[in-house]
């Protein structure tokens, strides 16, 4: 696969300026998800998604209008539409109605309306049904080869077991943001659960290095639904690991660590060997460094853009709340 090739398989929703009928025509294939007295797009539903919905008390139908929408048209609070939309997902679990429900992670997402007010939240592995944007953090850890001083990254290998793409190789660390946390929060927690990385390492060593964001339609490597539309923000970081420290599973999530120089790396994205989003976090990687430069990818420019789509659904008003922790700038 090409570079090119790497952001079109993840960020794969049409884009408007490239075929406009194209992309008016998958967009109004799709249910637009609303809550009451809010007249914003939160996300785009699958028709037999959204007729599942409609089953149950709370949530309106309309497929006359243009666009066809689905309302969450009870609670007037964050925890009554929380409460509300619990009480859905638990009866639609126990009665098998969709396979991603299988994967129940027991972890609430939020859902932030266009001012960045939280409306509610939502179990994680429910989270594409409604299609509503998603945020998450991903860090690079690498450690410095001793003879040339060159990184090499440490990459994962993500079990047979976990919920989704499962057996495909990934980042080191990488994680969603729950309810209530700011990104660093999440980092810190998911280095420790995953990776078995101390806690006080973080914030000594941990860069924060901008973001990504993409548009992905789920496929059959990702288990589920397919057609599930997935709007991803991910908050980048880097960290160098001091000599004697290493990463290592701590939960069920990961087989096995290694560490990879770059070149071994760009193998592993050529043959697809790697989760869809986390070849994006390496193009972006490879840019920052310098890897990656006009003069070797023809198709740079793009690439670069590609890389931080101006996303569907509202995320300018989101802003996380300030912790003790701060990542190095």
């Amino acid at each position: 696969m090409s570079n090119l090739d790497l952001i079109n398989a993840c960020d794969d929703f049409p884009l408007p300026q490239i075929d406009l009928q194209v992309y008016i025509k998958e967009v109004n294939s799709y249910y637009h998800f609303k809550v009451t007295s809010n007249y914003s797009t939160l996300g785009f539903v699958l028709p037999s998604v959204a007729e599942v919905f409609a089953r149950y008390p709370g949530w309106e139908l309309n497929s006359n209008s243009t666009p066809r929408t689905l309302t969450l048209n009870a609670g007037s609070t964050e925890s009554s539409r929380s409460a509300l939309v619990a009480t859905t997902l638990a009866d639609m679990r126990a009665k098998k109605d969709f396979d991603v429900l299988a994967k129940w992670r027991n972890e609430l997402k939020p859902a932030y309306g266009p001012s960045g007010e939280l409306l509610f939240s939502i179990e994680r592995s429910a989270i594409t049904l409604l299609g509503i944007v998603s945020y998450g953090i991903h860090m690079i850890a690498y450690t410095r080869c001793a003879e040339t001083n060159a990184p090499k990254l440490w990459i994962s290998k993500r079990s047979k077991t976990v919920a989704v793409y499962p057996g495909l190789l990934d980042n080191c660390v990488a994680g969603g943001i729950s309810t209530g946390e700011i990104p660093f929060e999440s980092l810190i927690r998911e280095a420790h659960e995953e990776a078995s990385l101390p806690t006080d390492l973080i914030p000594m060593n941990a860069k924060a290095c901008g973001t990504l964001s993409y548009l992905h339609t789920r496929n059959a490597r990702a288990d589920g639904e397919l057609g599930l539309l997935q709007p991803d923000v991910h908050f980048l970081f880097e960290c160098e690991l001091p000599a004697g420290v290493e990463p290592k599973p701590f939960d069920d999530e990961v087989e096995w660590y290694q560490l990879w120089d770059i070149e071994r790396i760009k193998e592993g994205l050529r043959m697809a060997e790697f989760k869809p989003s986390f070849a994006l976090v390496m193009l972006d990687f490879f840019v920052r460094h310098g890897v990656l430069h006009e003069g070797n990818e023809q198709d740079f420019l793009e690439i670069c853009s590609r890389l931080h789509r101006t996303l569907e659904f509202s995320v300018g008003g989101v802003k996380f709340a300030q912790s003790r922790g701060e990542a190095k700038m």
